[in-house]
């Protein structure tokens, strides 16, 4: 394992200016989400949309989900000013920049066809920018700074989402400080904010070109997967980004119902409690799970984080056991967001690890569309498992069955042990 030699070299992560450069691209990353979901939600219902429309409107986020499609494309083509990386971070910002502005410039019951069209575009750009800060942030990054790199991202991210999300919400109704936007006010100063990424990308460096680029779209689409099945136990590496956060997924599906509708929360407690404190424990633990990595290493964090949020599940069982007990309560959705972004800082780095530089775009994309795999469909399996209709599992048994959920992970984590290891000497 690659370790840290003195106290100034520990120093040195964390002063690096990519860092600063990673920061600010995770807010323009997560800044078009909301857009063209929550907040266009929001904007449409208040306009009179009926909610069938509002529901087919929900598909204009399918570019998230496949947009490893496109991914080789971004490997392959190198645009011709700034660099492979940065050049498509610049052309995804602008046509971002554009697409929010253009939106602001419509009514949903006037242009409703132009909206959903344009949403689908801005949808487009910012799965792509997705694709192109991912590979950037794993290409610029030493491997002992990944931990923090992608906690930085991750609260980035995070800070976005609640600027084009509930701010959004506050600036279009207006407050005693400051005097309503409206709608299209809104989403042009959204659309201005698009800035802070074209700063981060005319500021950041180019990542040091360690291998040549595929020469041909075939290469671009074949060779990222002959590389990684070429890797001795490359099926269990997959494995384990399935189940690394399983149980961790399965608890938080339906953490909020269980909240409500087991422990007997009012709505008043899960927005403050579950929702602002779980936001700000799940920032504490993603900034300080990748400061933890740099002492560690990729695979004694991935361990130490695993087993912490498995046993945050069991904070849950102990609150379903005990009833309406505020105390519980705090202690349990604080653990879990606590571990849960320390998990995500080292899973973050785990893939960014088990890129080759010469495909990044192509199988982080792919990489990260198959952890997320187990995670989206938990929800029903969850569902059904609590269900006074079905299985009628009580609250404590199942949390205590996702507890055991998360443990075949940790085993195959343990087993992988001198892979992993491995990884945190690729460079």
């Amino acid at each position: 394992m690659r370790t840290l030699s003195a106290p100034h070299d520990y120093r040195a992560v964390f002063t690096d200016r990519n860092l600063a450069v990673i920061l600010l691209l995770g807010f323009s990353s997560g800044l078009p989400l909301a857009l063209t979901g929550q907040t266009l939600q929001a904007w449409m219902t208040v306009e009179g949309v009926g909610l069938s429309t509002i529901g087919v409107f929900t598909l204009v986020g399918i570019p998230y989900t496949w947009k490893f499609l496109w991914a080789p494309a971004m490997d392959r083509f190198v645009p011709p000013f700034l660099g492979r990386r940065r050049g498509w971070l610049l052309v995804t910002q602008l046509a971002l920049a554009g697409g929010i502005a253009a939106m602001g410039g419509l009514a949903p019951r006037e242009h409703l066809a132009a909206l959903g069209a344009l949403a689908l575009f801005v949808a487009f750009a910012s799965a792509s920018q997705d694709i192109v800060v991912n590979a950037y942030t794993t290409d610029i990054v030493q491997p002992e700074q990944r931990g923090i790199a992608g906690a930085l991202g991750v609260v980035g991210y995070r800070v976005a989402m609640l600027a084009s999300g509930a701010l959004a919400l506050i600036l279009v109704a207006g407050s005693a400080w400051a005097p309503s936007l409206g709608w299209h006010g809104t989403y042009f100063l959204m659309a201005a904010l698009m800035a802070v990424g074209v700063v981060a990308t005319l500021w950041g460096r180019e990542p040091p070109a360690r291998a040549a680029p595929p020469r041909t779209m075939r290469q671009a689409i074949a060779e990222p997967l002959q590389e990684f099945f070429s890797r001795p136990g490359a099926l269990w590496l997959l494995a384990l980004l399935v189940l690394y956060k399983l149980g961790d997924a399965f608890a938080g599906s339906l953490t909020t119902a269980f909240l409500l509708r087991g422990a007997h929360f009012s709505l008043e407690d899960v927005a403050y409690v579950n929702k602002a404190m779980g936001l700000g424990a799940t920032i504490v633990g993603v900034l300080a799970g990748g400061a933890i990595m740099v002492r560690l290493g990729l695979y004694r964090s991935l361990l130490a984080f695993g087993i912490l949020q498995a046993v945050s599940n069991l904070a849950f069982m102990a609150l379903a056991l005990a009833g309406h007990s505020y105390g519980l309560m705090f202690l349990a959705v604080g653990f879990e967001n606590l571990a849960g972004g320390m998990g995500t800082a080292a899973f973050v780095a785990l893939l960014m690890a088990l890129c080759d530089h010469r495909f990044t775009a192509t199988q982080y994309a792919l990489l990260s569309a198959l952890a997320t795999f187990g995670r989206v469909y938990v929800g029903p399996a969850a569902g059904y498992a609590t269900d006074p209709r079905y299985l009628a599992l009580p609250w404590s048994t199942f949390f205590l069955c996702t507890f055991i959920i998360a443990l075949p992970g940790l085993a195959l984590l343990a087993w992988k042990r001198p892979a992993l290891e491995a990884l945190d000497r690729r460079t």
